[in-house]
């Protein structure tokens, strides 16, 4: 998510200093439980996944070092997460509580505002990516990607990234030989 608000965000999870710490396949958040931190990703990566009714597990995100990881809004306001979020490497998280910035933004304007603005975003961002499932190639979406991250494969399994692509396994070997 790109905000005006990122700053404000890590510098409170940097001035709260509780750092956890999950290992690969560890859970930061589980779907159905109420998420209980706001991190700040000092190392490692993690992926957001959700589930199919058959139980198939489907990527629909990735953090990595220096971004941010939540279930933004939801854990501020005591509602179940609809993913889960996994660690997929060593990782160490600067966190807050969620339950504390939600006590807070009831007396902080200020801080409900931010909330408001970073809702707004993380929205934008989503509704982004929804929108490019439709208007944008598999090959477009893969390219984008690797912009932002250069190092991807070397982070994630291919299953995963051809997951978060909505693409087989096999269709992203493809684009990989071909791009």
């Amino acid at each position: 998510m790109e905000s005006p608000e990122i700053d404000f965000w890590r510098r409170m999870c940097l001035s709260e200093v509780e750092l956890r710490v999950y290992e690969r396949g560890e859970e930061f958040v589980s779907v159905g439980e109420v998420g209980r931190h706001i991190g700040f990703v000092m190392e490692g990566t993690l992926k957001y996944v959700t589930f199919s009714e058959d139980g198939t597990e489907h990527v629909v995100g990735f953090e990595f070092p220096g971004e941010f990881v939540t279930d933004f809004p939801f854990s501020l306001y005591g509602m179940p997460a609809r993913v889960s979020i996994v660690a997929d490497s060593h990782c160490e998280i600067m966190c807050v509580a969620s339950r504390t910035v939600a006590e807070r933004m009831k007396e902080d304007p200020e801080l409900a505002a931010v909330v408001m603005r970073s809702t707004e975003g993380v929205f934008s961002t989503v509704y982004d990516r929804y929108m490019s499932l439709y208007r944008k190639s598999p090959r477009e979406r893969y390219e984008e990607l690797l912009n932002r991250h250069p190092d991807l494969f070397s982070l994630f399994s291919l299953k995963d990234i051809a997951s978060y692509l909505n693409i087989t396994p096999t269709h992203l070997s493809r684009l990989r030989k071909n791009v």
